[in-house]
């Protein structure tokens, strides 16, 4: 009877909504209800105040909270214990990752490890939407660039370079930019947004620059940049081979930006369970192999 209560009660706490504590839990919000009032009454304390549009803890809540906290990440490490006793990682892995990256780095190499771990799950998901993966239910998150959640722990597992480039034929007839500001005289093929990002005198520089093509995918602008239609600015999963075998060529590469880090990324009170932290092993290894 000790424990009756203390699920539903940490839910609701996190999650500031007895409906959202019920989908994540898998049961009624009548349940959900009825334990959190048996728990108030069982203690002689009120827990939350409640309200038509909020449910927050209360002065006490909040120092019950932090025990039950400790408890059942106490009970999660117990589990892990054992499972890290068995010698294959077994179970269910969801992760996201950025599209392209995704199809062309991570999945191929998830392949790969679910071949060696036959008992593992993979579900995947592939957007460039910034997911929040605790309210969707995500163990693991590929993420480029700069991080912005510092509620998440991460891992860094690589980095990526971001190649200016044109092809032979657009400088035979436009010639190559030598700075930053001879840019605004050449026709730059836009991707997302309008700004490059550079490094000039040690400093990371943010250059607004324009052009009469602008597409949202990496795929069509390597192809407009081979066909002569401009100079890009793109991560090396998409040029660095055309500039190796000669279709490209890297310009302006003395002020060219530091190096990108690739995250995986986790809830940060969520250990990872033995087959998440192999997964990540695995693509660390095997991403700063291909570096």
């Amino acid at each position: 009877m000790q424990w009756d209560g203390i699920s539903e009660f940490v839910y609701v706490a996190e999650n500031e909504s007895f409906t959202l504590a019920s989908k994540k839990m898998a049961i009624s919000t009548a349940q959900v209800s009825r334990q959190i009032s048996a728990l108030e009454k069982r203690l002689n304390i009120k827990l939350f105040y409640r309200t038509t549009r909020k449910v927050s803890l209360t002065e006490e809540g909040r120092v019950f909270y932090q025990h039950c906290r400790s408890v059942l990440d106490g009970l999660d490490a117990a589990e892990r214990a054992i499972t890290n006793l068995q010698s294959k990682p077994q179970g269910k892995i969801k992760l996201t990752a950025p599209v392209t990256y995704g199809e062309r780095q991570i999945l191929p190499l998830v392949n790969n490890f679910i071949k060696q771990y036959s008992d593992v799950e993979v579900s995947a998901y592939l957007s460039n939407r910034q997911i929040d993966i605790v309210e969707e239910g995500y163990d693991l998150a590929i993420r480029l660039g700069k991080l912005s959640d510092s509620t998440m722990m991460a891992k860094r597992l690589g980095k990526r370079t971001n190649y200016l480039c044109a092809s032979p034929l657009y400088i035979e007839e436009h010639g190559m930019p030598h700075s930053i500001s001879e840019l605004n005289k050449h026709s730059c093929l836009l991707g997302s947004n309008d700004y490059w990002h550079f490094r000039e005198l040690g400093k990371e520089k943010s250059v607004r620059v324009t052009g009469r093509l602008q597409y949202n995918n990496g795929n069509s602008l390597t192809d407009a940049t081979l066909k002569g239609l401009g100079i890009v600015q793109l991560p090396d999963y998409y040029v660095e081979q055309h500039i190796h075998n000669g279709e490209l060529v890297s310009l302006l590469d003395n002020y060219r930006a530091p190096d990108e880090g690739i995250w995986a990324v986790y809830p940060q009170n969520r250990h990872l369970s033995p087959k998440i932290r192999l997964l990540v092993d695995y693509l660390t290894e095997q991403l700063y192999q291909s570096v």
